[in-house]
């Protein structure tokens, strides 16, 4: 019996090395080991051994079968091993293959016009400042000189959400709480505040319920007109060219006084008339004005010691008027078509 089990081992153990796989390995383990397997036959079969030698010989079949268990382990654990290894050689990426030509993407038109304009003003020392799009009624009207039943709120028909909140129909919003913050003994204040804004509008070539505006925003002391004309000048022949001319007409708006409509020269024609410009030479661009003395007042600034000038600037217009775009609906109507051809210029 003794021999047959050592018989047994050598055989075993040889045919583990001679493994190829793990398949191969449960095969052995099953057949040698299993419920059938010669071991467990051997042990069942101790009936018939002398007593005196049931001890040793059952001892022994132990001793085989931790044996051969160890040795199934140690070269499982070898295949497993070598398993992982021919796997992460079959996964391997070779890096120096050229790549496929895939779709690279780009900012949107009107971030980029908007990034242009935010760099322009940080370059001249104004501070960008952000803020809330759902806003209170007090400061979206109240606190830019547009008590409650004001005709001129029917100048922008809102979305209320609530009786006292709205989407803001400006960024107006922001001045004034930048405004009843901004410490005036440490120096003036020069901001602009970009941002979305919503009107209930309908939607055409030209109006849309949601667009863009960027709100700018000076106040220190002894700021007149002329500093208004200076930025706006420098700014527009930034955008549209170094030959632009500009004027200022008279106009209204609640939250400054004087208030004006700004013209630039027609781009397309250089003034003397086309389809762009209506034939006029010029083409409207933004509104602006001096800050009315109630809206520094309500923001805690004193009016007889300070003054400030404010305007506003629409980059969907903007972008409009450079691309010779027509229908501002284009910039959101998500066509790939009409967007990828912008950043062409960047290739």
């Amino acid at each position: 019996m003794k021999e047959k089990l050592e018989a047994l081992r050598d055989e075993t153990l040889q045919a583990i090395l001679a493994a190829k796989n793990l398949k191969e390995l449960d095969e052995i383990r099953v057949n040698t080991l299993g419920k059938k397997g010669p071991i467990t036959e051997v042990l069942r079969g101790m009936r018939d051994v002398d007593p005196k030698e049931r001890p040793i010989i059952g001892a022994f079949a132990n001793e085989i079968r931790d044996v051969l268990n160890d040795a199934l382990e140690a070269k499982k654990e070898d295949l497993e091993q070598l398993a992982l290894e021919e796997q992460l050689k079959a996964e391997t990426i070779d890096v120096t293959l050229p790549s496929a030509n895939g779709f690279i993407g780009g900012s949107h038109v009107l971030t980029k016009v908007i990034t242009e304009i935010e760099d322009l003003f940080l370059g001249m020392g104004y501070q960008v400042v952000d803020g809330r799009e759902v806003e209170e009624d007090y400061y979206n009207f109240e606190r830019m000189n547009l008590p409650q039943d004001h005709p001129a709120r029917d100048m922008q028909d809102s979305f209320y959400i609530t009786k006292d909140t709205l989407l803001r129909t400006h960024t107006s919003p922001i001045q004034a709480r930048t405004m009843e913050k901004h410490d005036f003994s440490k120096g003036a204040l020069r901001m602009i505040s970009p941002g979305k804004v919503y009107r209930r509008d309908t939607d055409d070539a030209t109006h849309s319920h949601q667009f863009h505006q960027i709100e700018g925003l000076v106040i220190d002391k002894n700021i007149t007109m002329a500093d208004l004309k200076g930025t706006l000048e420098l700014v527009l022949k930034k955008m549209f060219g170094e030959d632009r001319s500009i004027r200022l007409r008279p106009s209204y708006f609640p939250f400054t006084e004087p208030s004006v409509e700004v013209d630039i020269s027609c781009f397309k024609c250089g003034g003397k008339g086309c389809s762009v410009c209506k034939h006029t030479g010029w083409i409207e661009i933004l509104g602006a004005g001096m800050v009315h003395p109630n809206v520094l007042e309500m923001s805690g600034i004193d009016s007889s010691v300070y003054s400030g000038f404010a305007f506003g600037i629409g980059p969907d217009r903007i972008a409009m008027l450079r691309y010779g775009v027509n229908d501002i609906r284009n910039f959101y109507t998500n066509d790939i078509r009409f967007l990828e051809q912008f950043n062409k210029e960047e290739e």
